[in-house]
């Protein structure tokens, strides 16, 4: 695996670029603005008109969401169900905006991924998903269809407890799979680490023992202004990073988490290769780096319609080694 990207970082690629063609189309085909693909599978999805209670929506989907935010964003109501009733009973209906963007959502799935399998090949589409479809048939739980939103210190925590048995995975969306497999990694990971993925990944990663400008790590991770706030202002409270006016560097401290990131991947993986089998493991990387490798094609399903939000803001030039979803609207990016 020397000079090679870790695991994480090759789900992250294909599921950030994925997410973000999804939005753009959504977006332009008039579904209203403020909330990522997250937002479908972590509510959406499981909300009509006959309502959902805050608790089943949470048990449904496996994982919180932003209840507050789409409820001011216009996407749902929420309302006691009976008079004095727990705020887990309350009713989640969508509005008039929320239906309509279920409309729009709902067949996207579907139509980007039959983009991609013009774009990339039917085959090498089809190797992507049996290669994922294996890992997660042994997982023996059924992991939310999205990556959680990330709280305070940007851990990919399961909250919700997951009763569930494990879903048929061949019905899945592509994103949905990736982001299963992702979330699995992640939790391995975090289990043995005391700074989460997403910090590890998007920001310990580009800071060496030299100090660097803090204006150019949201355009080495690929992930926005507000996301690398939140990573710093956690490592630097715990004294693992520091740095005078617009420079940060790491502490000894700092610098001996960062390896141990560089390891604790390494190692993961190869554990991967026995619990989920060598050549399954060997599989899903491969194909992984076929995409990852094909990066014109790849970068392809970042380019915005004109008449997009995201038109407005210079093109990325790298995609997240780990996928920051925050409360914003559950953008990849963190946007």
């Amino acid at each position: 695996m020397k000079g090679s990207l870790p695991l994480t970082a090759l789900l992250s690629h294909l599921l950030v670029a994925f997410t973000i063609e999804f939005d753009n189309e959504a977006e332009h085909r008039t579904a209203p603005r403020l909330v990522s693909l997250a937002m479908w599978s972590n509510c959406m999805q499981f909300v009509d008109e006959k309502g959902v209670t805050v608790r089943d929506l949470e048990q449904a989907a496996r994982t919180r969401t932003n209840l507050n935010g789409m409820v001011r964003w216009g996407y749902v109501t929420l309302e006691p169900g009976a008079a004095k009733a727990p705020r887990s009973k309350w009713l989640i209906r969508p509005t008039p905006s929320g239906r309509s963007a279920q409309e729009t959502w709902r067949p996207l799935f579907a139509t980007v991924e039959d983009r991609w399998r013009q774009r990339f090949g039917e085959a090498e589409v089809t190797v992507l998903r049996n290669s994922l479809e294996a890992i997660i048939d042994q997982l023996g739980i059924d992991l939310p269809d999205c990556l959680p939103i990330l709280g305070y210190g940007l851990y990919s925590k399961l909250e919700i407890p997951q009763h569930r048995q494990p879903a048929n995975s061949s019905a899945l969306p592509l994103p949905s799979l990736l982001s299963k497999v992702l979330l699995a990694f992640a939790i391995d990971f975090e289990s043995e680490s005391e700074v989460s993925l997403a910090i590890c990944a998007n920001v310990l990663r580009l800071i060496d023992p030299q100090a660097v400008p803090v204006r150019d790590l949201p355009h080495l991770a690929g992930v926005s202004k507000e996301g690398i706030a939140m990573a710093l202002s956690f490592l630097q409270k715990r004294e693992l990073a520091g740095g005078k006016g617009k420079v940060v560097g790491l502490t000894p401290i700092g610098e001996q988490v960062r390896e141990k990131y560089f390891q604790l991947v390494r190692s993961i993986e190869d554990r991967w290769r026995t619990r989920f089998g060598a050549d399954s493991v060997h599989r899903l990387r491969t194909s992984l780096e076929q995409f990852v490798s094909d990066r014109d094609t790849l970068f392809r399903a970042l380019e915005p319609y004109p008449d997009g939000w995201r038109a407005s803001l210079p093109q990325p030039k790298e995609l997240p080694h780990y996928p920051m979803v925050l409360h914003r609207g559950g953008y990849p990016d963190g946007s």
